[in-house]
């Protein structure tokens, strides 16, 4: 199965939740440099405790630098971006970033939806959407719009997951999602950029 090869990605957009930095870690490892396309990751993390996230992602990867944004900042190709702590990331149509500070979206700041949603409408059939291990359903009405867009939408099988509360409410939303092990999520990545 190849899902990525030959498809035109504007934008890989990464959430997860409790459980998901180690299969992360090894799916960014997995991309090949220059990214020809915007890397963006929203990860579940503790409001008003300081976060390390993106030093760890940091180290992890070696080569790409991880950036939180500030609002109005350009969205650009070869970057991988994380939803700063207590925000909602969106994308505007003119390619910027916005931070919003309104409601958790099920109990959650960032939220993977919030920031699915916005990435599904600016880019369409250009997006790509990966939801990893996650404690709640946030990232399923996400996925639901980037499939409704043409995009493209990826879900971690819940064997593998060490929560699987966030896979499985997105596959019972999303039954034409694509839901693979991190080993063949990790294939298709290197094909993207390969």
């Amino acid at each position: 199965m190849s899902l990525l090869t030959g498809k035109q990605i504007n934008v890989l957009a990464i959430g997860g939740s409790a459980g998901s930095i180690p299969v992360l870690i090894s799916l960014l490892k997995s991309i090949s440099k220059p990214v020809p396309y915007t890397v963006i990751i929203v990860i579940h993390r503790l409001k008003n405790v300081h976060s390390e996230l993106s030093l760890l992602l940091s180290g992890g990867l070696g080569y790409l630098q991880v950036i939180e944004p500030d609002d109005k900042m350009p969205v650009e190709p070869d970057r991988l971006y994380l939803a700063p702590q207590n925000y909602h990331l969106l994308i505007e149509a003119d390619l910027t970033f916005s931070l919003d500070y309104s409601e958790p979206v099920l109990f959650s700041r960032p939220s993977i939806d919030v920031t699915f949603e916005s990435v599904a409408q600016v880019f369409g059939q250009g997006a790509v959407a990966i939801l990893l291990s996650g404690a709640n359903e946030d990232g399923a009405r996400g996925i639901r719009s980037i499939i409704e867009e043409g995009g493209t939408a990826i879900i971690q099988a819940p064997h593998t997951a060490a929560y699987q509360s966030m896979p499985l409410a997105a596959i019972r939303l999303n039954q034409e999602a694509n839901v693979l092990q991190p080993e063949e999520m990790i294939e298709q990545l290197r094909r993207s950029t390969g």
